[in-house]
C-alpha cells in the first residue's frame, strides 16, 4: 500500500461528500468493463446530480445523510485498495475525505449561495467532485 493509494481515497471521500454516489460510481465507471455495472454507476450519479437540484432534497449535514456520505466514502476507499490489500487505511482516509467533504462542501454552497444563484452554484460544485473522483480514480483500470 502506498501514500499515493491513501491520497486518492481520501479525495475520493472528498468526492463522496459532495455527491456520495461517487464513492462507489467513481471506481465501478473507471475500473469495471461489465455493462450493466457501468450503465447503473452511470444512473446513479446522474440521478443525485439532479436530486441534489431538487428544493425538496434534505441538507447534507443531516445525520441519515452524513452516515451514507461516510459509508460511501470507506466503501469508495476500500475498492480503490481492494487490489493492493490492507485496506484499513484507505477505508479510514475515505470515510476522513467524505467527513470533510460534507461539511466543506455545504459551507460552499453556503457561501456560494450568498453571491450568486443556488444553481450555478451547484453546478460548480458537481464539476469539481465529478473532477476530484475522476483523479481519485485515474490508473484504477491497471491496478495502480
Amino acid at each position: 500500500m502506498t501514500s499515493s493509494l491513501v491520497l486518492r481515497a481520501a479525495l475520493l471521500g472528498i468526492a463522496a461528500g459532495g455527491r456520495s454516489s461517487l464513492g462507489l460510481a467513481a471506481p465501478a465507471l473507471t475500473a469495471s468493463r461489465r455493462r450493466p455495472v457501468r450503465l447503473a454507476a452511470l444512473a446513479a450519479v446522474a440521478g443525485e446530480l439532479v436530486a441534489d437540484k431538487l428544493p425538496a432534497t434534505p441538507s447534507r449535514t443531516i445525520p441519515p445523510s452524513v452516515a451514507v456520505r461516510l459509508a460511501a466514502g470507506a466503501a469508495g476507499g476500500a475498492l480503490l485498495a481492494r487490489r493492493q490489500g490492507g485496506p484499513l487505511l484507505p477505508v479510514l482516509a475515505g470515510a476522513a475525505g467524505a467527513a470533510a467533504g460534507t461539511l466543506g462542501g455545504a459551507r460552499w454552497r453556503e457561501l456560494a449561495g450568498r453571491r450568486v444563484p443556488d444553481l450555478p452554484a451547484a453546478l460548480a460544485e458537481d464539476v469539481v467532485v465529478v473532477t476530484i473522483a475522476s483523479l481519485a480514480c485515474r490508473g484504477i483500470a491497471a491496478g495502480r
